[in-house]
């Protein structure tokens, strides 16, 4: 049989998923202190709408990243999806 493809690892999908929200969450969760003033002496703080805010777009990256074939973590890992 050529051409098949052996199934991804749980392990990976799991670690992947798990990357993706720290980053996502680090990475969007800043970009939205800085424009909205949750920024502190010791990273971020975010209540309320701006919170709000964050999650919205963490769940839009993972939307995307399904739609392009791949969050950058499952890329980087080799995930199929």
């Amino acid at each position: 049989m050529t051409g098949s493809q052996q199934p991804t690892a749980h392990w990976r999908i799991i670690l992947a998923f798990i990357l993706d929200l720290i980053t996502a969450f680090f990475v969007f969760g800043f970009l939205v202190a800085t424009l909205l003033g949750g920024l502190t002496e010791n990273g971020f703080s975010l209540d309320g709408w701006p919170a709000l805010v964050a999650v919205l777009l963490i769940v839009v990256y993972f939307v995307i990243g399904k739609r392009l074939g791949g969050t950058l973590w499952k890329r980087l890992l080799g995930v199929r999806s």
